[in-house]
């Protein structure tokens, strides 16, 4: 029998662990990377929670009237951040500034774990918001209210700059030639709507006229649009500060045989196919998913490792300007109630 030198043995051994531990990681990078992300799909599908931290409870109190798709797609965003997160999740919320804060000074009574609260009338809100933060209970504020957050003691503030926003608009109209603009507020006392519009009137080379409208009553903001266009020929834009009223000023112009272009804040899958129809001219995106969801998963971060993301500024969701060329892509996830 032939005798192999040590070198040769360790050599041989060497080879062999090399082969062994190659085929170990080959195993681990092409079964385990699969199993944990069918797991982690699985448990998502599922609604189960991604993390084993407290279950803690998150409220969210909004400025939302009856029906309104904006929050529907901000509530999805929000719940399915906190089923990842393993959070309870309440909401509620009232058109009527009162009791929006009626219902913050309710979660503060039951020790909720932490705030999400809207500021579209702030000074209504100051109280209550103070006294969630006063009573140790961690406050971020989405949507309105960007610059009376931090002074209110909120962590952060996620949203659009409004103002920045109606610039957007403003530009947007001018690049299509537009010469006099609507912009219809549904909600008197809404300073959130008030720089839209203010924002649209600062860079807008044409005449901008607000027009207030009772957006609690569709028929009525529909009569409004169309009695305006009726009256004034050279309207030959309506801009509306929300997805739903973009239809009611669809029908209003139809009706009013008025050939001005519809335009509008906000998407959701109605302005979707609208777009892609031609029907509208253009949307503003906000990306109220992304205010609810990122909402509940920075208070989760706060909570677990006292996280805090804007260095002091709002944590900007917006302005993105749709169009038809960049709506067909968008219909998918509109019509599943997440942009």
């Amino acid at each position: 029998m032939t005798r192999l030198r040590t070198g040769g043995v360790r050599a041989a051994v060497g080879a062999v662990l090399a082969l062994a531990l190659t085929g170990a990681l080959a195993g681990c990078s092409s079964t385990g990377g699969k199993r944990a992300e069918d797991a982690r799909k699985a448990a998502e599908a599922q609604g189960r929670a991604a993390v084993d931290t407290p279950r803690w409870t998150f409220a969210m109190v909004t400025h939302s009237g009856d029906g309104d798709t904006f929050w529907d797609i901000v509530q999805k965003g929000a719940k399915q951040a906190a089923a990842k997160d393993n959070i309870n999740f309440l909401y509620a919320h009232s058109d009527e500034a009162q009791q929006q804060a009626q219902l913050i000074d309710s979660y503060v009574a039951k020790g909720v774990d932490g705030l999400i609260v809207t500021l579209a009338k702030p000074d209504a809100m100051k109280a209550a918001v103070e006294k969630a933060v006063k009573a140790g209970i961690p406050v971020i504020t989405v949507n309105s209210g960007a610059e009376v957050s931090k002074a209110y003691g909120a962590l952060t503030h996620i949203g659009q700059d409004e103002t920045v926003a109606g610039e957007a608009v403003g530009e947007e109209l001018d690049k299509r030639g537009r010469k006099k603009a609507l912009c219809v507020l549904h909600e008197q006392g809404n300073v959130g709507h008030e720089q839209r519009c203010a924002g649209t009137k600062k860079t807008f080379d044409g005449e901008l006229v607000n027009l207030y409208v009772d957006g609690t009553n569709m028929p009525d903001v529909k009569a409004s649009i169309e009695a305006k266009l009726q009256s004034d020929k050279a309207v030959d834009a309506v801009v509306t500060l929300g997805a739903p009223f973009a239809d009611a000023a669809v029908q209003a112009a139809k009706s009013a045989g008025s050939k001005a272009e519809i335009d509008t804040f906000d998407l959701n899958a109605k302005v979707a196919t609208s777009l892609q129809a031609g029907t509208l001219g253009f949307a503003v995106d906000q990306q109220p998913y992304l205010q609810g969801y990122e909402a509940v998963d920075l208070l989760w971060l706060y909570r677990y490792n006292a996280n805090v993301l804007g260095g002091g500024k709002p944590v900007l969701t917006g302005p993105q300007i749709i169009t038809k060329d960049d709506a067909a892509k968008l219909v998918e996830y509109a019509e599943r109630g997440t942009r």
